[in-house]
């Protein structure tokens, strides 16, 4: 049977190891639980909906100050 296969092999897995199994295992089957809750989405949203609502300043476009590119970097 399968769980038994499953279970020989979670036996071999290095205890340290364990909690990180545990965690995988739990978010699978929650993610299952969750997926037939899921809402269907019945309409498409239109683009743009959000147009005029935020301008992106002039600022942005500017380089960044060095000490900034350097942490991107790795230099800092």
């Amino acid at each position: 049977m399968l769980q038994d296969q499953l279970i020989e092999e979670i036996k071999r897995i290095p205890t340290d190891k364990l909690a990180e199994l545990y965690s995988l295992v739990h978010y699978y089957r929650l993610g299952l639980a969750i997926e037939g809750q899921k809402p269907k989405l019945t309409a498409k949203r239109p683009i743009g909906l959000a147009k005029g609502t935020f301008q992106v300043p002039p600022s942005f476009f500017e380089p960044l100050p060095e000490e900034i590119l350097d942490m991107f970097e790795g230099e800092k």
